[in-house]
């Protein structure tokens, strides 16, 4: 499902669902009924062969284990071992993991740290349904990124509550505020990293926050999860769309989880 900004400010995401060449779009369909049912086919995304289970969103066993971007590094940077010479595709990394990133606030369920490409900005923050975001740094690698990341985790969380996000129970806070005191408690580590990988290789950033609204009609009360290994066929009306998660009267269900799925849609 594919998450773009509005055209005009202060309209609302704009979600389209990806059917091979086609996106469907989704907005028009919120206050409508909505199937989805899964054939229990399941393609890998990287080289299309047919796998019993999905691993890493989409990924056959075999692409799982030998592609560089289903690495436990992609989830935690800072382990990053390239320079050891065991990077499993040596040119993806160069493509993927050795350009500009960014470290940011955002606000899901609350104040997280997360870090992004540059170029996944604000892809990010609409697939993690925030209602706010805010670049801070700018560094030169993904494992720079992990190692700042690192540093603001012990002031502040990197997970999102994924059932009060799509609640709507998420006040909107000052993230300029925020900024400024965590840049000036961990000054101290920052510099240490400065130190270690180069002046330059880590930048302050001054941008102004983002704002972002979603299409929700109605915000579940209670939230209730859809899973289309358990129950194939899921129905019900489209009451709202946030994240990577349709909101339907009868539950909820992350279609990104069910990367590669054979869905039918009516």
């Amino acid at each position: 499902m594919s998450a773009t900004l509005p055209d005009q400010p202060g309209d609302k995401v704009v979600y389209h669902l990806r059917a091979g060449d086609q996106e469907i779009p989704l907005n028009s369909r919120i206050g409508m009924p909505l199937s989805l049912e899964w054939s229990g086919a399941i393609a890998c995304t990287h080289c299309g062969r047919a796998t019993k289970k999905s691993f890493a969103q989409g990924h056959c066993y075999p692409c799982f284990k030998r592609l560089a971007q289903c690495d436990t590094c992609i989830m935690k940077p800072e382990t990053c071992h390239f320079f050891l010479g065991t990077c499993r595709e040596p040119e993806w990394g160069e493509t993927h993991c050795f350009q500009p990133h960014i470290v940011y606030l955002a606000n899901s369920s609350g104040l997280k740290v997360g870090i992004t490409r540059k170029t996944q900005m604000p892809t990010r923050w609409l697939d993690q349904g925030a209602i706010q975001a805010l670049p801070i740094l700018e560094v030169n690698t993904r494992q720079q990124s992990g190692f700042v990341e690192m540093l603001f985790k012990e002031q502040v969380s990197d997970r999102t509550n994924w059932r009060a996000m799509l609640k709507g129970e998420v006040e909107p806070l000052d993230l300029n505020a925020e900024r400024d005191r965590l840049l000036d408690v961990l000054s101290d580590g920052l510099d240490k990293l400065r130190d270690l990988h180069g002046q330059d290789a880590i930048r302050t950033l001054d941008e102004a926050p983002y704002a972002f609204d979603y299409p929700v009609e109605t915000f579940p009360r209670k939230v209730v999860s859809h899973n289309f290994d358990k129950q194939p066929r899921v129905e019900g009306v489209l009451q709202g769309i946030k994240g990577q998660y349709l909101i339907l009267d009868t539950g909820v269900i992350n279609l990104r989880k069910f990367t590669g799925y054979e869905i039918s849609l009516t």
